[in-house]
């Protein structure tokens, strides 16, 4: 006969590797967990965590015994401005389960974004949380669209200095100006993020980047007021991919030219990709009246497809807004464009215009490769038509409209 220890031992045994094999949830993370709530952080969506957060990231950051992760659980956590700085001992895992709210005043922030991570490694942001930027209390002070002068507001969520990172499975909401600005960055995965603001939101880019090297972006979905990704000089080796954009202002390079020492952009590919009622879809812009002298090189824009969007593809050399250039066409701009190649882009255009490159007569355009794009005009006043100055390059296949004609 078993005794009865023995039983009992058998049972706690079943029910240990029961435990052992149950899925792992968030209060299961690999490593150290620092849950922001034993730091003093509270989810009433009033008392500001900003110091708790604070307290919380810095105990994650000096763990040295492996992966940590700073833990935000459901609730709603009202935050002021906060710095997230490194190095730090191991990587980090942020995971934000909850809503993060922002001030309303704009006055509550003296640096360029809200939450900013800065000269971190192995960084992981993710937790399906939610940003709320809370912008719509700002956005009648942001003229920038209008006035060179603008007051600037502060972006959501900062990423400086950052290298072998990823975020996945974010939402951002309402930022006061853009949603997400990368400077610096080096191998950094963006994945499964979703931005929402309403196209007359000015300013409110989904996604910046400057000054970095190796990203991927991937399976994204953005609506906002103004670009949903904006590259900006010194960014090389960016893959773009499966975005699904609108409202907004397509994705754009540049506007490229403006200031000195700027950085070269190179090595760009978007594909797979969906446009809706944007302003623009594949956008390369640059200043006319420029002064620094770089190129935009080796870009590829691949099975794209438009709907309803007001100029599908666009270079743009004589970009110079708020009346900045004393006498239009007489500047051109010094920024060289070459080896851009646009294949399978199909859809529709609310312009006759649907296909406008407007190079520099100084720099012209070298190595515009055009192949089977199918680009339709909606309207009833006309054909779909092409505006092509100044480009050297080359057609193939079959291509509406049919009129660029090359150097």
């Amino acid at each position: 006969m078993v005794s009865r220890f023995w039983i009992s031992c058998a049972s706690s045994l079943i029910f240990f590797l029961a435990v052992s094999s149950a899925p792992t949830n968030e209060h299961s993370v690999q490593g150290q967990l620092f849950d922001v709530r034993n730091y003093g952080a509270g989810v009433d969506g009033r008392r500001n965590n900003a110091f708790a957060f604070a307290k919380a990231w810095k105990a994650a950051c000096q763990w040295s015994g492996g992966r940590s992760t700073v833990y935000v659980p459901p609730g709603r956590f009202y935050l002021h401005q906060v710095t997230f700085s490194g190095p730090c001992k191991g990587p980090v895992t942020f995971l934000i389960k909850g809503t993060l709210l922002a001030p309303r005043s704009p006055n509550a922030f003296k640096r360029d974004a809200w939450i900013i991570f800065q000269y971190v490694d192995y960084l992981t942001v993710t937790g399906g949380g939610l940003l709320d930027g809370q912008g719509s209390y700002s956005w009648t002070l942001n003229d920038c669209h209008k006035s060179p002068r603008c007051r600037p507001l502060a972006m959501s969520i900062g990423f400086a200095f950052v290298k072998h990172s990823k975020i996945n499975g974010l939402h951002s909401i309402n930022s006061k100006m853009g949603h997400f600005n990368f400077f610096s960055v080096e191998d950094f995965n963006v994945t499964d993020v979703t931005v929402t603001a309403p196209g007359n939101s000015p300013n409110t880019d989904g996604i910046k980047i400057g000054k970095s090297k190796d990203m991927h972006i991937t399976n994204v979905t953005i609506g906002t007021g103004d670009d949903c990704i904006a590259i900006l000089d010194g960014t090389s080796n960016l893959v773009i991919s499966d975005v699904r954009c609108g409202p907004g202002h397509g994705i754009s390079v540049g506007s490229l030219g403006k200031y000195s020492g700027e950085k070269n952009v190179e090595g760009l590919t978007v594909r797979n990709s969906v446009f809706n009622g944007t302003t623009i879809g594949l956008r390369i812009k640059t200043w006319a009246k420029s002064i620094s002298t770089i190129t935009v090189s080796n870009f590829l824009y691949e099975n794209i497809r438009m709907i309803n969007v007001g100029n599908p593809i666009v270079i743009d050399q004589q970009y110079c807004p708020h009346g900045l250039c004393d006498s239009p066409g007489k500047y051109a701009s010094h920024v060289q464009i070459k080896d851009v190649k646009y294949h399978k882009i199909w859809g529709t255009s609310t312009s006759r215009e649907a296909l406008k490159m407007q190079c520099s007569r100084t720099f012209p355009c070298q190595g515009i490769v055009l192949s089977d794009i199918n680009l339709s005009y909606n309207g009833r006043d006309g054909l779909v038509t092409a505006l092509c100055e100044n480009v050297r390059g080359s057609v193939f296949g079959k291509n509406v409209p049919d009129n660029c004609r090359m150097l």
